[in-house]
């Protein structure tokens, strides 16, 4: 299986290829359009700022390879919420692949950024096999996705947001599956077998 990590100007790139790594399965860091195109599997990390992240892409030609991806794309914190059509933050155009907007945690709804474990809660989607129905995972971001018809897992920080998501080949998730234990072992591990 040819598996691309997305190299972009974003952190914790190099944390999802170690995680990979740890169940088995080599990957590609590259920003190389063919190289993207022609891998089995995409992964779509990041942490940082959807304002810088977002020119980069456009000056490295990235835009339209990512919108036009075909086979599965794994999006990551940064990465899921580069998916949508824009963010709060800056504010910023994004890749416009899923309907919605990315907002701004407000102040009542606790420290931002969140920082720290999560209980998610899943609808038996296939990204979630073989993980309870409630599962603890990592998250670290200021910036959420509301609730919506590509939902497929939830959780709570003073209001209820998408934690994970799936449009068309696109499936992302909030929270960093590299950074939470075996529940995001095995989360990485059924996405590698869509």
């Amino acid at each position: 299986m040819n598996i691309a990590i997305v190299k972009y100007n974003a952190g914790n790139i190099r944390s999802v290829e170690l995680a990979l790594k740890r169940i088995g399965h080599e990957a590609v860091v590259t920003a190389d359009p063919a190289t993207l195109q022609a891998a089995d599997k995409v992964i779509f990390p990041g942490v940082g700022a959807a304002n810088a992240a977002m020119p980069w892409l456009e000056a490295a030609g990235l835009v339209p390879v990512l919108r036009n991806l075909q086979q599965p794309v794994l999006g990551i914190c940064l990465g899921m919420q580069l998916l949508a059509e824009a963010s709060e933050e800056g504010p910023t155009a994004c890749l416009n692949l899923v309907p919605c907007t990315v907002q701004r945690f407000l102040p009542s709804a606790g420290k931002v950024p969140q920082i720290g474990w999560n209980q998610v809660t899943h609808q038996n989607h296939p990204l979630f096999e073989g993980l309870p129905p409630q599962v603890w995972m990592y998250h670290v971001h200021g910036f959420y996705l509301p609730l919506g018809a590509h939902t497929i897992a939830s959780t709570t920080y003073g209001i209820p947001y998408t934690a994970a998501l799936q449009h068309q080949n696109f499936y992302a998730v909030q929270f960093h599956p590299e950074r939470s234990g075996p529940a995001g072992s095995r989360l990485l591990q059924n996405f590698l077998a869509i």
